[in-house]
């Protein structure tokens, strides 16, 4: 297998006195000359350098922009978009042989399969088709990028996307665990070409229970890369490209089968928690800025997630089925309960918050335990979403959501809360997580009855840590990569200029307050308005106040608060945020 031979470097421009010269953002910050000129100080560049030493320079980002400072993040925490050449060698070798004449996989090309995914996705882990049973029901067909045929233990690529663990993502900037060629070219599933998939063939009744479940590798070809924002404009009925194609009955049958599930998940109590989500994205293919904009969840994607769910599920329940045998390594997604505690803390700040803000209790009150006791799922789902008191939706929304506590990835089944089933593990990203690479294999191998890689106990051990830690990792990379969008959003805000969120918490001095445009939470520090104005401040976890000599704020949580930007505290590394409402009577309720 040959190596390419040229070197790749990922670097940022700084000037010196001999001239400019790059450095690499991804090799220990080491020194490289450069001849090209024009190029701006902290400009992000990509240098490909060959065997006789000459350099191709490509712009990646213009200094100062946001994909610089994105550029600037993922070298912070190491996560190199750069692969060893032994993993290119071992990809394109993939690319060059990808095994779709495998005599042993069964053909489901004539199957009019589609991916439904965000419309810049790239990485195509899933597709689907759904038909009838027959009987009243559907046989859903869901097909997995076959990433462990391609990916194997003891190899470069196996190697490489463990040490990485996943792909992570930011806006308008991703870095693939698998090089490109394989997670946007061979193993994707992209429309019109055929793929090689582990399909999960799932037999589900008239009333959205799965009752018969089969595994097996497979030829298939996707006929289309679908949205969710296309598909739900076809359920409103709207996209006229859909209607009348091999995949309009399937789609229809993705609404039947996502309302069964969702309607089944609903009676066993599962929180469905009604938030937002935001959609960040760069300004423009240039990267200048940063955009948000909030929208709800469409039903789209919430009927495709009934399908990923149930396949976590029945895949999960197929390694529990055969753990006893002792050449299988099962990875499963534990997700606990909350503590009791924390039930009985945030029934008692809702009802605190009942009492302050004079709500109807017996629209807004919980009860969860004694006589009359609510679960939390259908206490969340009976509340009143809209009108004058929209705040206090949003904000006990946002208390429920943080009872829970996170999940994590363990060689022992485990009930997985967040979901509602007895076992959960992960299937349905192969391409993005290496534990779905791994869970993949373990599952064909029992399917086969082979053995597996001599050192699968140690390899085992080594992926179930690389997924807590990537799981870790992107929650620390979407922090800061949200904080990059405040900062650039508030960076932008005139001084003169009044915000406006909500209060959705009260807690250690701070106000979490959701901006109403774009829906991103800042922090207002109660300590720095009281140090400020000599005043004092004090929350009690539903209302804030701050009170001294001609200085008076209160703030319940459900309240709209109005602010200013006061310029960067760079020593704390975080805006000062002021109400505008400071030198007002106060505007508690009670």
């Amino acid at each position: 297998m040959s190596v390419q031979r040229q070197t790749t470097i990922i670097g940022e421009v700084s000037k010196g006195e001999s001239g400019l010269w790059v450095r690499d953002l991804f090799g220990g910050g080491r020194p490289i000359a450069l001849k090209a000129a024009g190029l701006a100080p902290d400009t992000v560049v990509e240098l490909v350098i060959d065997d006789s030493g000459a350099v191709t320079t490509r712009v990646l980002a213009d200094a100062g922009s946001a994909r610089a400072k994105l550029y600037a993040l993922i070298a912070r925490y190491g996560l190199s978009p750069i692969y060893p050449p032994e993993v290119l060698a071992e990809a394109e070798a993939c690319v060059a042989n990808p095994g779709i004449d495998d005599p042993s996989l069964r053909d489901l090309s004539a199957l009019p399969f589609v991916t439904i995914d965000n419309e810049d996705s790239r990485d195509l882990d899933q597709a689907l088709y759904i038909g009838d049973d027959g009987a009243g029901g559907n046989i859903i067909y869901y097909a997995l990028a076959d990433a462990s045929w391609y990916v194997r233990p003891g190899t470069a690529l196996f190697a490489d996307a463990l040490s990485r663990g996943a792909s992570y993502y930011l806006p308008g900037l991703c870095v693939p665990m698998l090089p490109r060629p394989l997670s946007e070219g061979i193993v994707s599933l992209n429309e019109n070409v055929d793929r090689r998939a582990l399909v999960f063939e799932m037999r589900v009744d008239k009333a959205g229970e799965c009752v018969d479940t089969k595994l097996y590798r497979a030829r298939m070809r996707s006929r289309a890369k679908l949205a969710y924002n296309g598909v739900q404009r076809y359920y409103d009925g709207g996209e006229p490209a859909i209607r009348g194609s091999e995949f309009q009955d399937s789609l229809d049958r993705l609404a039947i089968v996502g309302q069964q599930r969702i309607a089944r998940a609903s009676a066993r109590n599962i929180v469905r928690y009604n938030r937002s989500s935001v959609n960040v994205s760069l300004v423009d293919r240039d990267g200048i800025g940063f955009t948000a904009v909030g929208q709800p969840r469409n039903a789209c994607e919430r009927y495709n997630e009934q399908i990923s769910l149930l396949t976590n599920v029945a895949g999960a329940k197929f390694l529990r089925a055969n753990v006893h045998d002792e050449e299988l390594r099962a990875v499963f997604r534990v997700h606990p309960a909350p503590p009791q505690p924390r039930f009985q803390s945030l029934s008692t700040a809702i009802n605190g918050l009942v009492r302050q803000r004079k709500l109807d209790p017996k629209i807004w009150g919980w009860k969860w335990r004694g006589k009359g006791r609510e679960t939390l799922s259908d206490y969340l789902e009976r509340l009143p979403e809209g009108g004058e008191d929209h705040g206090v939706f949003l904000a006990i929304q946002r208390q429920a959501l943080m009872v829970n506590v996170r999940s994590t990835f363990s060689d022992e089944p485990g009930r997985h809360y967040g979901v509602g089933a007895p076992v959960y593990s992960r299937f349905s990203s192969p391409m993005r997580e290496v534990v779905g690479i791994f869970t993949h294999k373990e599952a064909l191998e029992a399917l086969r009855g082979t053995a597996g890689h001599p050192d699968d106990d140690e390899v085992h051990d080594e992926v179930i840590r690389a997924a807590n830690r990537s799981k870790a990792q992107q929650r620390s990379l979407t922090k800061a990569a949200n904080k990059l969008v405040i900062d650039d959003v508030l960076s932008r805000t005139d001084e003169d200029a009044v915000r406006r969120g909500t209060v959705l918490g009260v807690q250690n001095g701070k106000l979490y307050v959701e901006l109403t445009e774009p829906p991103l939470e800042v922090k207002i520090y109660l300590r720095d308005i009281a140090r400020e104005h000599r005043a004092h401040y004090a929350e009690d976890g539903v209302v804030a106040r701050v009170k001294g000599g001609s200085t008076s704020f209160s703030a319940t949580i459900g309240d709209q608060v109005d602010f200013s930007v006061d310029g960067y505290d760079a020593k704390r590394d975080r805006w000062r945020l002021v109400p505008t409402a400071l030198d007002e009577a106060p505007t508690d309720k009670g």
